[in-house]
Protein backbone atom coordinates (compact mmCIF):
# COMPACT_ATOMS: atom_id res chain seq x y z
CA UNK A 1 0.00 0.00 0.00
CA UNK A 2 1.41 3.43 -0.89
CA UNK A 3 1.86 6.31 1.55
CA UNK A 4 -1.24 8.21 0.39
CA UNK A 5 -3.40 5.10 0.80
CA UNK A 6 -1.92 4.55 4.27
CA UNK A 7 -2.71 8.16 5.16
CA UNK A 8 -6.30 7.84 3.90
CA UNK A 9 -6.89 4.68 5.93
CA UNK A 10 -5.42 6.40 9.04
CA UNK A 11 -7.65 9.44 8.54
CA UNK A 12 -10.89 7.50 8.98
CA UNK A 13 -9.62 5.92 12.18
CA UNK A 14 -8.15 9.06 13.75
CA UNK A 15 -10.55 11.90 12.96
CA UNK A 16 -12.84 12.81 15.84
CA UNK A 17 -16.27 11.22 16.10
CA UNK A 18 -19.17 13.57 15.46
CA UNK A 19 -20.64 14.92 18.65
CA UNK A 20 -23.85 16.67 19.58
CA UNK A 21 -23.73 20.37 20.28
CA UNK A 22 -25.70 21.85 23.14
CA UNK A 23 -28.24 23.16 20.59
CA UNK A 24 -28.69 19.74 18.98
CA UNK A 25 -29.22 18.06 22.35
CA UNK A 26 -31.74 20.65 23.54
CA UNK A 27 -33.72 20.70 20.30
CA UNK A 28 -33.76 16.89 20.29
CA UNK A 29 -35.28 16.88 23.78
CA UNK A 30 -37.80 19.69 23.24
CA UNK A 31 -40.45 17.53 21.53
CA UNK A 32 -40.12 14.75 24.13
CA UNK A 33 -40.45 16.57 27.46
CA UNK A 34 -42.54 13.83 29.09
CA UNK A 35 -40.21 10.99 28.15
CA UNK A 36 -37.53 9.67 30.49
CA UNK A 37 -34.06 11.02 29.78
CA UNK A 38 -31.53 8.20 29.97
CA UNK A 39 -27.81 8.70 29.51
CA UNK A 40 -25.82 5.68 28.39
CA UNK A 41 -22.07 5.54 29.07
CA UNK A 42 -19.47 2.79 29.26
CA UNK A 43 -22.02 0.45 27.66
CA UNK A 44 -24.68 0.84 30.36
CA UNK A 45 -27.56 3.11 31.28
CA UNK A 46 -27.22 5.62 34.05
CA UNK A 47 -29.19 4.66 37.16
CA UNK A 48 -32.78 5.97 37.35
CA UNK A 49 -32.06 8.16 40.36
CA UNK A 50 -29.19 10.13 38.79
CA UNK A 51 -28.85 13.85 39.50
CA UNK A 52 -27.63 16.77 37.40
CA UNK A 53 -25.38 18.19 40.10
CA UNK A 54 -23.79 21.08 38.24
CA UNK A 55 -23.86 22.87 34.89
CA UNK A 56 -20.84 25.01 34.11
CA UNK A 57 -20.38 27.27 31.11
CA UNK A 58 -17.23 29.02 30.09
CA UNK A 59 -15.09 30.50 27.38
CA UNK A 60 -11.55 29.26 27.03
CA UNK A 61 -8.37 30.53 25.42
CA UNK A 62 -5.42 28.22 25.01
CA UNK A 63 -2.25 27.52 23.09
CA UNK A 64 -2.11 24.10 21.44
CA UNK A 65 0.99 21.92 21.13
CA UNK A 66 1.84 23.52 17.78
CA UNK A 67 1.85 27.00 19.41
CA UNK A 68 -1.47 27.91 17.74
CA UNK A 69 -3.91 30.05 19.74
CA UNK A 70 -7.30 28.39 20.27
CA UNK A 71 -10.57 29.67 21.72
CA UNK A 72 -13.95 28.04 22.32
CA UNK A 73 -17.02 27.98 24.53
CA UNK A 74 -17.86 24.85 26.46
CA UNK A 75 -20.69 23.63 28.67
CA UNK A 76 -20.03 20.97 31.30
CA UNK A 77 -22.96 18.96 32.61
CA UNK A 78 -22.12 16.95 35.71
CA UNK A 79 -24.11 13.74 36.29
CA UNK A 80 -24.10 11.93 39.62
CA UNK A 81 -24.91 8.28 38.92
CA UNK A 82 -26.38 7.14 42.23
CA UNK A 83 -29.05 4.74 43.42
CA UNK A 84 -31.94 6.10 45.48
CA UNK A 85 -35.22 4.33 46.15
CA UNK A 86 -38.50 5.31 44.53
CA UNK A 87 -37.03 7.46 41.77
CA UNK A 88 -37.26 7.04 38.04
CA UNK A 89 -35.21 8.59 35.26
CA UNK A 90 -35.63 12.34 35.05
CA UNK A 91 -38.08 13.51 32.37
CA UNK A 92 -36.47 15.40 29.48
CA UNK A 93 -38.62 18.41 30.47
CA UNK A 94 -36.99 18.58 33.91
CA UNK A 95 -33.53 18.53 32.29
CA UNK A 96 -34.62 21.37 29.97
CA UNK A 97 -35.89 23.33 32.99
CA UNK A 98 -32.47 22.95 34.65
CA UNK A 99 -30.80 24.31 31.50
CA UNK A 100 -33.26 27.25 31.41
CA UNK A 101 -32.31 28.11 35.01
CA UNK A 102 -28.63 28.03 34.00
CA UNK A 103 -29.39 30.29 31.04
CA UNK A 104 -31.10 32.86 33.27
CA UNK A 105 -28.53 32.73 36.09
CA UNK A 106 -25.18 32.53 34.27
CA UNK A 107 -25.88 32.46 30.52
CA UNK A 108 -25.88 29.50 28.19
CA UNK A 109 -24.28 29.29 24.74
CA UNK A 110 -26.32 26.79 22.72
CA UNK A 111 -23.46 26.52 20.19
CA UNK A 112 -20.90 25.60 22.84
CA UNK A 113 -18.99 22.36 22.89
CA UNK A 114 -20.77 19.96 25.25
CA UNK A 115 -18.94 17.86 27.83
CA UNK A 116 -20.42 15.50 30.41
CA UNK A 117 -18.68 14.73 33.70
CA UNK A 118 -20.00 11.49 35.22
CA UNK A 119 -19.26 9.87 38.58
CA UNK A 120 -20.98 7.59 41.05
CA UNK A 121 -19.58 9.63 43.96
CA UNK A 122 -16.89 7.03 44.62
CA UNK A 123 -14.91 6.65 41.40
CA UNK A 124 -13.25 9.75 39.91
CA UNK A 125 -15.22 11.78 37.40
CA UNK A 126 -14.92 10.63 33.81
CA UNK A 127 -15.22 12.96 30.82
CA UNK A 128 -17.62 12.17 27.95
CA UNK A 129 -19.09 13.70 24.83
CA UNK A 130 -22.65 13.21 23.58
CA UNK A 131 -22.42 11.14 20.42
CA UNK A 132 -26.05 10.62 19.49
CA UNK A 133 -29.62 10.93 20.71
CA UNK A 134 -32.16 8.17 20.07
CA UNK A 135 -35.88 8.66 20.66
CA UNK A 136 -37.74 5.58 21.89
CA UNK A 137 -41.40 5.03 22.77
CA UNK A 138 -41.08 6.07 26.44
CA UNK A 139 -37.55 7.47 26.64
CA UNK A 140 -34.91 9.58 25.01
CA UNK A 141 -31.51 7.95 25.23
CA UNK A 142 -28.32 10.02 24.93
CA UNK A 143 -25.24 7.94 24.17
CA UNK A 144 -22.05 9.27 25.72
CA UNK A 145 -18.56 8.21 24.69
CA UNK A 146 -15.21 8.96 26.28
CA UNK A 147 -13.68 12.26 25.22
CA UNK A 148 -10.11 11.44 24.20
CA UNK A 149 -7.31 13.95 24.13
CA UNK A 150 -5.91 14.90 20.75
CA UNK A 151 -3.23 16.92 19.01
CA UNK A 152 -5.05 19.75 17.21
CA UNK A 153 -2.25 20.44 14.66
CA UNK A 154 -2.25 16.74 13.73
CA UNK A 155 -6.07 16.71 13.54
CA UNK A 156 -6.03 19.71 11.19
CA UNK A 157 -3.34 18.04 9.06
CA UNK A 158 -5.38 14.82 8.81
CA UNK A 159 -8.49 16.78 7.79
CA UNK A 160 -6.44 18.60 5.16
CA UNK A 161 -5.24 15.28 3.75
CA UNK A 162 -8.88 14.22 3.25
CA UNK A 163 -9.66 17.28 1.16
CA UNK A 164 -9.33 16.75 -2.58
CA UNK A 165 -8.13 20.26 -3.31
CA UNK A 166 -5.93 21.12 -0.34
CA UNK A 167 -2.17 21.21 -0.84
CA UNK A 168 -0.54 18.17 0.73
CA UNK A 169 1.82 19.35 3.43
CA UNK A 170 4.22 17.63 5.74
CA UNK A 171 2.65 16.35 8.99
CA UNK A 172 3.07 18.93 11.74
CA UNK A 173 5.28 18.34 14.68
CA UNK A 174 3.96 19.08 18.13
CA UNK A 175 5.82 21.78 20.01
CA UNK A 176 7.27 23.38 16.86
Amino acid sequence: MNTLANTRSMVGALLPVEELSSAALLSGLEAHKDKSLIFNYDGRDIRPSYHVTEVKTGSFRALDCGANPESWSETFIQLWDIEEENRGHMPAGKFLAIIRKVEVAVGFDAQARLTFEVSDGVRPMQIYRAERLITEETAVRVYLSARPSSCKPRDRWLAEQQSCCAPKTKQPCCGS
